[in-house]
């Protein structure tokens, strides 16, 4: 799942809730942010990143035939595939070696193949475009991307399309948009004026009903106004994705792209699948969800989660 980043800088600043609510709202987004699965890493880091480590002891399998594969074997099956979605866990360092891995490979066998994330929002894409073309500094484009604190785990990400001169595209919501749905709910966003509506994917949005409101209202521990406004900024950040990857494959239709995003994104093809059909509708989609697991467990216990499954080691937990 994502990052719960919608945690504003003044929460008693706000007029229409009162502290009991405030503190209501923050005691659920508290409790989701310490937890492994949602690893907070929004803010900028102007220290320079180092690459990540190799990965190691990973395993990897194709949930319909239910055999081991390899990343070889992902890379071919996306012959006749346009998107491939890896929901990840934000702080998975053998995980971010794979991406960076399937990203090379699919750049060999599809050239310019796109690479779009959750990590990086619509507002800063000529930032993005500025870096890529060798006009910036590393520097300034950390901080003024607004990378997240690991950025060191994607930066492999970064300087291989960098490299090979394809496309980064920044698929989420600026933070001030986020932050207004979670206060205000969805309809806040048709206050906002057009300038600032080209930065969001079509109002008004849809809301992923059924199954993912459950899971994600499962996930937080009661239903109520204040969850209802979180689950609505989830759809957002979904409904975000999912535009700049439709908008991405109209304009390119003969390229292949990479999406990264918090695992809760596309798990059950859920999430921003259910906007993306909607918005591109031809478009053939496969789906990665990786996460940590210890070594005895079953992973045919996930393969209902994405195309291919990938257990990467359980880091012990320190003493």
């Amino acid at each position: 799942m994502c990052n719960f980043r919608t945690i504003p800088d003044r929460w008693s600043a706000e007029p229409n809730l009162n502290a009991k609510n405030n503190m209501r709202i923050y005691s659920y987004l508290l409790a989701i942010l310490v937890s492994p699965l949602f690893l907070s890493a929004q803010q900028n880091s102007d220290r320079h990143p180092e690459s990540n480590s190799g990965a190691e002891g990973y395993r990897l399998y194709d949930s319909k035939s239910g055999k081991s594969i390899t990343t070889d074997d992902i890379v071919k099956r996306m012959k006749n595939t346009d998107v491939l979605v890896f929901g990840e866990e934000h702080n998975d360092s053998t995980a971010h070696s794979l991406q960076a891995e399937i990203l090379t490979k699919m750049i060999a066998a599809y050239p310019q193949t796109a690479l779009t994330m959750e990590m990086f929002a619509t507002d800063v894409q000529l930032t993005i475009n500025e870096y890529l073309s060798s006009l910036i500094s590393e520097k300034n484009f950390i901080k003024e991307a607004r990378a997240w604190n690991n950025y060191a785990d994607y930066r492999p990400m970064i300087e291989i399309a960098k490299q090979n001169k394809t496309d980064v595209i920044g698929g989420n919501v600026a933070t001030r948009y986020s932050n207004a749905v979670t206060f205000f709910g969805l309809s806040k966003l048709q206050d906002f004026p057009e300038p600032s509506k080209k930065l969001l994917p079509p109002l008004p949005l849809d809301t992923a009903t059924g199954r993912y409101y459950d899971k994600f209202i499962e996930t937080l521990g009661g239903h109520g106004m204040g969850n209802m406004k979180i689950y609505q900024t989830q759809n957002l950040w979904d409904a975000a994705m999912a535009w700049a990857i439709s908008n991405y494959a109209k304009q390119y239709p003969e390229r292949k792209i990479l999406q990264i995003n918090g695992r809760f994104h596309s798990d059950e093809k859920l999430g921003l699948l259910f906007p993306l059909k909607r918005y591109a509708p031809k478009l053939k989609v496969l789906t990665i969800s990786s996460f940590a697991a210890a070594e005895d467990d079953d992973w045919k216990t996930f393969r209902h989660l994405a195309d291919f499954i990938l257990i990467t080691p359980q880091v012990p937990e320190k003493k």
